[in-house]
């Protein structure tokens, strides 16, 4: 689930309008309409406070990461390449 929609449905959800959020959360209501449709990410603390302008808050909580073996060989290879090299393989995974 991305920010955007999870902003669009606590709008839904609490009966506003773009321009009704936009108001009570004193952000601009273009940018709320770009941060429903995902053109743009809001930051952690902006997306709490939209969910606060809509009467609910956001809850988060940190839980061990637990990978399969594949990805677990994935990430390591990953971080183990330099930037240049993660870049590289991107775009050979990519087929360019």
């Amino acid at each position: 689930m991305t920010s955007g929609t999870v902003i669009r449905q606590a709008r839904l959800l609490a009966g506003l309008s773009q321009l009704e959020l936009s108001q009570r959360s004193g952000k601009d209501r273009a940018q709320v309409a770009r941060w429903e449709r995902d053109v743009v990410q809001p930051s952690f603390e902006t997306l709490r406070e939209l969910l606060r302008a809509c009467g609910f808050d956001l809850e988060t909580s940190l839980v061990p990461y637990q990978a399969n073996d594949e990805q677990d060989g994935r990430l390591k290879d990953g971080l183990l390449r330099s930037p240049h090299e993660r870049l590289q393989a991107m775009l050979e995974a990519r087929g360019r």
